[in-house]
Protein backbone atom coordinates (compact mmCIF):
# COMPACT_ATOMS: atom_id res chain seq x y z
CA UNK A 1 0.00 0.00 0.00
CA UNK A 2 0.83 3.51 -1.37
CA UNK A 3 1.76 4.98 2.36
CA UNK A 4 1.27 8.55 1.07
CA UNK A 5 -2.53 8.22 0.21
CA UNK A 6 -4.56 9.37 3.34
CA UNK A 7 -8.30 9.74 3.78
CA UNK A 8 -9.35 12.81 3.00
CA UNK A 9 -6.61 13.55 0.36
CA UNK A 10 -6.51 13.85 -3.38
CA UNK A 11 -4.84 10.80 -5.36
CA UNK A 12 -4.25 10.79 -8.81
CA UNK A 13 -4.60 7.48 -10.81
CA UNK A 14 -1.20 6.49 -12.39
CA UNK A 15 -1.68 3.71 -14.87
CA UNK A 16 -3.56 4.28 -18.37
CA UNK A 17 -6.91 3.38 -17.35
CA UNK A 18 -8.29 1.76 -13.87
CA UNK A 19 -11.44 0.24 -13.35
CA UNK A 20 -14.26 1.75 -10.67
CA UNK A 21 -15.76 -0.54 -8.98
CA UNK A 22 -19.59 -0.94 -7.01
CA UNK A 23 -17.31 -3.13 -4.01
CA UNK A 24 -14.20 -4.82 -3.57
CA UNK A 25 -16.49 -8.31 -3.11
CA UNK A 26 -18.51 -7.56 -6.38
CA UNK A 27 -15.36 -8.54 -8.48
CA UNK A 28 -15.43 -11.86 -10.46
CA UNK A 29 -12.63 -14.26 -11.65
CA UNK A 30 -12.49 -12.88 -14.83
CA UNK A 31 -12.06 -9.35 -13.42
CA UNK A 32 -8.18 -10.81 -12.68
CA UNK A 33 -6.55 -8.69 -15.37
CA UNK A 34 -8.30 -5.07 -15.04
CA UNK A 35 -7.10 -5.27 -10.84
CA UNK A 36 -3.06 -5.51 -11.18
CA UNK A 37 -0.60 -3.07 -10.28
CA UNK A 38 -0.28 -2.77 -14.16
CA UNK A 39 -3.83 -3.96 -15.53
CA UNK A 40 -4.61 -5.24 -18.67
CA UNK A 41 -7.65 -3.86 -19.70
CA UNK A 42 -7.43 -5.30 -23.56
CA UNK A 43 -6.56 -9.13 -21.97
CA UNK A 44 -10.00 -8.17 -19.56
CA UNK A 45 -12.37 -7.27 -22.31
CA UNK A 46 -11.01 -10.34 -24.32
CA UNK A 47 -11.91 -12.87 -21.34
CA UNK A 48 -15.20 -12.11 -20.76
CA UNK A 49 -18.34 -13.26 -22.32
CA UNK A 50 -21.36 -11.42 -23.22
CA UNK A 51 -22.81 -11.22 -20.13
CA UNK A 52 -20.09 -10.67 -18.38
CA UNK A 53 -19.53 -7.63 -20.34
CA UNK A 54 -22.68 -6.24 -18.91
CA UNK A 55 -21.87 -7.11 -15.18
CA UNK A 56 -23.18 -4.25 -12.95
CA UNK A 57 -20.40 -4.70 -10.61
CA UNK A 58 -18.43 -1.99 -13.19
CA UNK A 59 -19.41 1.54 -12.58
CA UNK A 60 -17.16 3.40 -14.20
CA UNK A 61 -13.06 4.20 -15.43
CA UNK A 62 -10.60 6.70 -14.81
CA UNK A 63 -8.10 7.65 -17.11
CA UNK A 64 -4.01 8.26 -16.26
CA UNK A 65 -4.00 11.47 -14.06
CA UNK A 66 -7.56 11.98 -13.02
CA UNK A 67 -8.02 13.22 -9.64
CA UNK A 68 -9.62 11.05 -6.68
CA UNK A 69 -10.93 12.43 -2.92
CA UNK A 70 -9.54 9.04 -1.05
CA UNK A 71 -12.35 8.75 1.80
CA UNK A 72 -11.24 5.08 2.53
CA UNK A 73 -8.56 2.86 2.73
CA UNK A 74 -8.45 -1.22 3.48
CA UNK A 75 -5.84 -3.24 4.79
CA UNK A 76 -6.51 -5.41 1.69
CA UNK A 77 -5.58 -2.94 -0.62
CA UNK A 78 -8.88 -1.74 -1.83
CA UNK A 79 -9.50 2.53 -1.61
CA UNK A 80 -12.59 4.17 -1.85
CA UNK A 81 -12.89 7.20 -3.52
CA UNK A 82 -14.62 10.03 -5.42
CA UNK A 83 -13.78 10.76 -8.92
CA UNK A 84 -13.95 14.08 -8.91
CA UNK A 85 -13.70 14.80 -12.93
CA UNK A 86 -16.66 12.89 -13.32
CA UNK A 87 -19.99 14.46 -12.31
CA UNK A 88 -22.51 11.97 -10.75
CA UNK A 89 -24.96 14.38 -8.81
CA UNK A 90 -27.80 12.04 -7.88
CA UNK A 91 -24.94 9.74 -5.99
CA UNK A 92 -22.08 12.52 -4.37
CA UNK A 93 -21.79 15.95 -5.04
CA UNK A 94 -18.38 15.65 -5.00
CA UNK A 95 -17.54 13.07 -7.81
CA UNK A 96 -18.80 9.48 -8.88
CA UNK A 97 -18.15 7.27 -5.87
CA UNK A 98 -16.83 3.28 -5.93
CA UNK A 99 -13.70 1.14 -5.08
CA UNK A 100 -10.15 1.42 -6.78
CA UNK A 101 -7.25 -1.33 -5.88
CA UNK A 102 -4.52 1.28 -4.56
CA UNK A 103 -1.69 -0.09 -6.85
CA UNK A 104 -3.38 2.14 -9.30
CA UNK A 105 -3.15 5.35 -7.21
CA UNK A 106 -0.29 7.61 -6.53
CA UNK A 107 -0.27 10.48 -4.25
CA UNK A 108 -0.44 14.27 -5.97
CA UNK A 109 3.05 15.15 -7.46
CA UNK A 110 3.95 18.28 -5.00
CA UNK A 111 4.80 20.62 -7.51
CA UNK A 112 2.07 21.83 -10.51
CA UNK A 113 3.42 21.38 -13.30
CA UNK A 114 3.45 24.45 -15.68
CA UNK A 115 2.84 24.90 -19.73
CA UNK A 116 0.08 24.26 -21.68
CA UNK A 117 -2.00 20.86 -20.57
CA UNK A 118 -1.77 18.17 -24.06
CA UNK A 119 -4.64 15.96 -24.40
CA UNK A 120 -4.44 12.15 -26.22
CA UNK A 121 -5.65 12.64 -29.75
CA UNK A 122 -4.52 9.19 -30.99
CA UNK A 123 -7.19 6.32 -30.09
CA UNK A 124 -4.14 5.04 -27.97
CA UNK A 125 -0.43 5.86 -27.39
CA UNK A 126 2.44 4.71 -25.55
CA UNK A 127 4.81 6.12 -23.11
CA UNK A 128 8.61 5.54 -23.20
CA UNK A 129 11.21 5.83 -21.15
CA UNK A 130 13.39 8.33 -23.82
CA UNK A 131 12.83 8.75 -26.93
CA UNK A 132 12.45 5.42 -29.32
CA UNK A 133 13.34 3.50 -25.74
CA UNK A 134 11.36 1.28 -23.83
CA UNK A 135 8.24 1.09 -23.27
CA UNK A 136 7.04 2.24 -20.12
CA UNK A 137 3.25 2.54 -20.12
CA UNK A 138 1.14 1.20 -23.18
CA UNK A 139 -2.47 1.90 -23.70
CA UNK A 140 -2.43 5.51 -22.84
CA UNK A 141 -6.12 6.42 -24.38
CA UNK A 142 -7.81 9.04 -26.53
CA UNK A 143 -8.61 12.06 -23.98
CA UNK A 144 -6.08 11.79 -21.32
CA UNK A 145 -5.14 15.06 -20.26
CA UNK A 146 -1.03 14.90 -19.87
CA UNK A 147 1.53 17.76 -18.62
CA UNK A 148 4.30 18.77 -20.81
CA UNK A 149 8.00 18.20 -19.42
CA UNK A 150 9.88 20.16 -21.42
CA UNK A 151 10.92 20.86 -25.00
CA UNK A 152 9.42 18.34 -28.28
CA UNK A 153 12.94 16.05 -29.16
CA UNK A 154 13.13 14.61 -32.45
CA UNK A 155 8.77 14.13 -32.70
CA UNK A 156 9.21 13.21 -29.27
CA UNK A 157 7.11 14.50 -26.42
CA UNK A 158 7.96 14.75 -22.70
CA UNK A 159 5.13 14.58 -20.20
CA UNK A 160 5.01 14.25 -16.63
CA UNK A 161 3.36 11.17 -15.46
CA UNK A 162 2.15 10.60 -12.08
CA UNK A 163 4.07 8.50 -9.32
CA UNK A 164 6.92 8.87 -11.67
CA UNK A 165 9.89 11.46 -11.22
CA UNK A 166 11.27 11.42 -14.49
CA UNK A 167 9.39 12.67 -17.48
CA UNK A 168 8.31 9.21 -20.26
CA UNK A 169 8.62 9.93 -23.78
CA UNK A 170 4.74 9.80 -26.17
CA UNK A 171 5.39 10.40 -30.03
CA UNK A 172 4.57 14.00 -30.49
CA UNK A 173 2.00 13.59 -32.94
CA UNK A 174 -0.40 11.84 -30.81
CA UNK A 175 -0.77 14.71 -28.86
CA UNK A 176 -2.11 18.09 -28.83
CA UNK A 177 -2.79 21.01 -26.64
CA UNK A 178 -6.04 20.74 -24.77
CA UNK A 179 -8.30 23.62 -26.16
CA UNK A 180 -9.17 26.75 -24.43
CA UNK A 181 -11.82 27.30 -26.97
CA UNK A 182 -15.16 25.45 -27.13
CA UNK A 183 -15.63 23.09 -29.76
CA UNK A 184 -18.05 22.84 -32.85
CA UNK A 185 -20.63 19.54 -32.38
CA UNK A 186 -19.34 17.84 -35.48
CA UNK A 187 -15.42 17.97 -33.87
CA UNK A 188 -16.75 15.94 -30.99
CA UNK A 189 -19.17 14.05 -33.66
CA UNK A 190 -15.89 13.62 -35.23
CA UNK A 191 -14.11 11.70 -32.67
CA UNK A 192 -16.76 9.67 -31.79
CA UNK A 193 -16.89 8.18 -35.34
CA UNK A 194 -13.70 7.33 -34.25
CA UNK A 195 -14.38 4.66 -32.26
CA UNK A 196 -17.37 3.28 -34.40
CA UNK A 197 -17.27 -0.95 -33.57
CA UNK A 198 -15.42 -0.72 -30.16
CA UNK A 199 -17.66 -3.64 -27.97
CA UNK A 200 -19.82 -2.66 -25.95
CA UNK A 201 -18.77 -2.87 -21.82
CA UNK A 202 -20.94 -1.67 -19.31
CA UNK A 203 -19.04 1.78 -17.16
CA UNK A 204 -16.43 1.16 -20.19
CA UNK A 205 -14.43 4.30 -20.73
CA UNK A 206 -12.00 3.55 -22.83
CA UNK A 207 -11.40 2.29 -26.88
CA UNK A 208 -10.98 -1.46 -25.33
CA UNK A 209 -14.52 -1.04 -24.12
CA UNK A 210 -17.27 1.78 -23.53
CA UNK A 211 -20.84 2.10 -22.42
CA UNK A 212 -23.32 4.11 -24.26
CA UNK A 213 -22.57 7.68 -21.68
CA UNK A 214 -18.96 7.14 -21.59
CA UNK A 215 -18.42 7.34 -25.59
CA UNK A 216 -20.57 10.72 -25.09
CA UNK A 217 -17.98 11.60 -21.89
CA UNK A 218 -14.83 10.62 -23.90
CA UNK A 219 -16.01 12.62 -27.17
CA UNK A 220 -16.49 15.74 -24.97
CA UNK A 221 -13.37 15.04 -22.55
CA UNK A 222 -10.80 15.36 -25.74
CA UNK A 223 -11.68 19.09 -26.37
CA UNK A 224 -11.26 19.95 -22.29
CA UNK A 225 -15.15 19.70 -21.52
CA UNK A 226 -16.15 17.75 -18.36
CA UNK A 227 -19.89 16.28 -18.68
CA UNK A 228 -21.13 14.23 -15.86
CA UNK A 229 -20.87 10.30 -16.17
CA UNK A 230 -24.22 8.51 -16.09
CA UNK A 231 -26.58 8.93 -19.17
CA UNK A 232 -29.68 10.73 -16.52
CA UNK A 233 -26.56 12.88 -15.52
CA UNK A 234 -26.02 14.27 -18.89
CA UNK A 235 -29.88 15.32 -19.89
CA UNK A 236 -29.58 17.48 -16.49
CA UNK A 237 -26.41 18.81 -17.76
CA UNK A 238 -27.29 19.76 -21.40
CA UNK A 239 -30.12 21.93 -22.74
CA UNK A 240 -33.49 20.77 -24.14
CA UNK A 241 -34.25 21.33 -27.80
CA UNK A 242 -37.51 20.82 -29.29
CA UNK A 243 -37.49 17.84 -31.30
CA UNK A 244 -36.16 18.18 -34.71
CA UNK A 245 -34.39 21.17 -34.30
CA UNK A 246 -31.66 18.79 -33.20
CA UNK A 247 -28.34 18.93 -35.33
CA UNK A 248 -25.59 16.59 -35.64
CA UNK A 249 -22.93 16.66 -32.57
CA UNK A 250 -26.23 17.10 -30.54
CA UNK A 251 -27.68 14.17 -28.09
CA UNK A 252 -30.50 11.99 -27.96
CA UNK A 253 -32.07 10.46 -24.37
CA UNK A 254 -34.38 7.81 -23.90
CA UNK A 255 -36.49 6.77 -21.13
CA UNK A 256 -39.38 4.00 -20.57
CA UNK A 257 -42.76 5.44 -19.41
CA UNK A 258 -42.38 6.36 -15.45
CA UNK A 259 -38.23 5.64 -15.91
CA UNK A 260 -35.50 7.72 -15.70
CA UNK A 261 -33.37 8.32 -18.27
CA UNK A 262 -31.18 5.05 -19.39
CA UNK A 263 -29.72 5.24 -22.47
CA UNK A 264 -27.85 8.38 -24.84
CA UNK A 265 -26.92 8.73 -28.35
CA UNK A 266 -25.10 11.01 -30.45
CA UNK A 267 -27.20 12.93 -33.37
CA UNK A 268 -25.51 11.93 -37.02
CA UNK A 269 -27.84 13.66 -39.32
CA UNK A 270 -30.27 16.07 -39.49
CA UNK A 271 -33.71 14.35 -38.54
CA UNK A 272 -35.99 13.51 -42.05
CA UNK A 273 -39.95 13.40 -40.35
CA UNK A 274 -39.42 10.22 -38.10
CA UNK A 275 -36.12 9.17 -39.80
CA UNK A 276 -33.47 9.68 -37.28
CA UNK A 277 -29.74 8.74 -36.84
CA UNK A 278 -27.34 8.41 -34.30
CA UNK A 279 -23.97 6.87 -33.34
CA UNK A 280 -24.24 5.32 -29.94
CA UNK A 281 -22.62 2.28 -27.69
CA UNK A 282 -25.41 -0.28 -28.44
CA UNK A 283 -26.15 -2.33 -25.16
CA UNK A 284 -28.23 -4.93 -27.61
CA UNK A 285 -25.61 -5.46 -30.37
CA UNK A 286 -22.77 -5.28 -27.47
CA UNK A 287 -20.80 -2.35 -29.79
CA UNK A 288 -20.65 1.22 -30.63
CA UNK A 289 -22.63 1.49 -34.19
CA UNK A 290 -24.30 4.27 -36.45
CA UNK A 291 -28.06 3.58 -37.60
CA UNK A 292 -31.29 4.87 -38.33
CA UNK A 293 -33.19 4.54 -34.90
CA UNK A 294 -35.48 1.98 -35.42
CA UNK A 295 -39.08 1.50 -33.86
CA UNK A 296 -38.83 0.56 -30.71
CA UNK A 297 -36.00 2.90 -30.08
CA UNK A 298 -37.97 5.53 -31.41
CA UNK A 299 -40.69 4.54 -28.67
CA UNK A 300 -38.46 5.45 -25.64
CA UNK A 301 -37.13 9.13 -27.28
CA UNK A 302 -38.04 11.57 -24.90
CA UNK A 303 -36.00 14.55 -25.97
CA UNK A 304 -33.15 15.82 -27.81
CA UNK A 305 -30.38 18.05 -25.96
CA UNK A 306 -27.36 20.52 -26.81
CA UNK A 307 -24.19 20.68 -24.92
Amino acid sequence: MDVELQPGHEAVVRVPVATLWAAPEAVRSVDGPALTDTPDIAAWVAGMDRDQQVGDCVLSQLLLGERVLVTELRADGWAHVVAAEQPAAKLDRRGYPGWLPVGQLSAPAPAAPSGVPLVVDATRTALRAAPEGAVVLRDVVLGTRLAPAGRPADGWRPVHVPGRPEPLWAPEGDLVPLPTERPEAKEVLAVAERLRDLRYVWGGLSPDGIDCSGLVNLAWRRYGVTLPRDADDQAEATTPLALDEERPGDLYFFARPGRRIHHVGIVTAEPHGDRRRMLHACYRQRRVLEEQLPEDRLATLVGAHRV
